[in-house]
């Protein structure tokens, strides 16, 4: 037994969403339709805003941006899952898991990074109409997007970094379907604190610190709205922030509560539920929510079918 408890794991174990055969054909079923839906969703609208001319707007530079995140975010996770429901042992190598780690926190770090960003370009088109040109030029877009998946690196690799540095020796069965820290921490052969201490400080900082810009931004955009005669433009400018406010509660709902959690001893059924939220089905509802709230996403569909 001492040379065993001293022995490094080289895989893990999951132990999935579920044990009986038939809910697992079930939920392979309906986790192949949400991938399909993400994956053509997602494809649809970087494609449009690359082909429609009308399309080139900061807006969509940063809704291209989100979309590639959503497919990478859903792209590591599903297509495993979609594996394991159909084998009995359910397994990943240990560089397998620290790989889909790593990206898992790059594009998701990213992601609400650039949802900050977006409300940005919103506060300003909204609040700021006559200098939204000179404010958001394309330059100024690139370097925000760049400073988006810049910032999902670093929290990556800090995240990745105070996690796949403990030692794995012993049990390798994680409660969960995909890796991510909390998951994690709960089978590493050493004190965890100070892996937790730096998982909930990047939290906050990538989650509640863009979260409360957000919230700044469309405090502004309600004031000045508010204020408009128009009442179509009202309807505009509600329509365009309702989209991009409603991808952002569904998003930080989930996030911020998976990220805050990394001392909790057991993995649970709700814990689960959520990730499921986070990682299959947001990416699969922001193209959705984007296409059918946007008349310009519709538009540019109907000309490129209409051709």
């Amino acid at each position: 037994m001492g040379e065993e408890n001293h022995t490094y794991v080289t895989e893990f174990v999951f132990l999935g969403l579920a044990q009986d055969p038939q809910t697992q054909e079930l939920l392979f079923v309906l986790f192949l339709i949400i991938y399909l839906l993400t994956v053509l969703g997602n494809l649809l609208i970087i494609v449009l805003v690359h082909i429609d001319s009308r399309l080139h707007t900061p807006m969509y530079f940063f809704l291209r941006n989100l979309s590639f995140a959503d497919l990478c975010f859903s792209t590591t996770t599903v297509p495993q899952v979609l594996v394991h429901f159909l084998v009995k042992k359910k397994t990943i190598s240990f560089a397998g898991c620290s790989m889909q780690m790593v990206v898992l926190l790059l594009v998701g770090c990213t992601e609400c990074v650039l949802l900050a960003v977006m409300s940005y370009d919103r506060y300003v088109a909204v609040c700021k109409p006559l200098h939204y040109s000179t404010i958001m030029t394309r330059w100024v877009c690139v370097q925000l997007a760049l400073g988006s998946w810049g910032t999902g690196v670093v929290a990556s690799l800090v995240n990745s970094t105070f996690t796949l540095c403990l030692p794995y020796q012993g049990s390798n069965i994680i409660n969960h379907y995909f890796c991510e820290p909390p998951a994690l921490l709960k089978l590493a052969s050493a004190d965890t604190y100070n892996a937790e201490m730096a998982i909930i400080v990047m939290g906050v900082v990538i989650n509640l610190t863009p979260f409360s810009l957000i919230l700044v931004s469309y405090w502004n955009i309600i004031s000045t709205v508010i204020q408009m005669q128009a009442g179509e433009g009202r309807l505009k400018v509600f329509s365009t922030c309702g989209s991009h406010f409603t991808v952002v509660v569904l998003f930080y709902g989930s996030a911020i509560f998976a990220c805050m959690r990394p001392n909790s001893k057991t993995m649970n059924e709700r814990d689960k539920m959520i990730s499921v939220f986070y990682s299959a089905v947001t990416p699969m509802l922001n193209p959705i929510i984007y296409s059918l709230r946007n008349k310009d996403v519709m538009g540019a569909l109907r000309r490129i079918t209409a051709k």
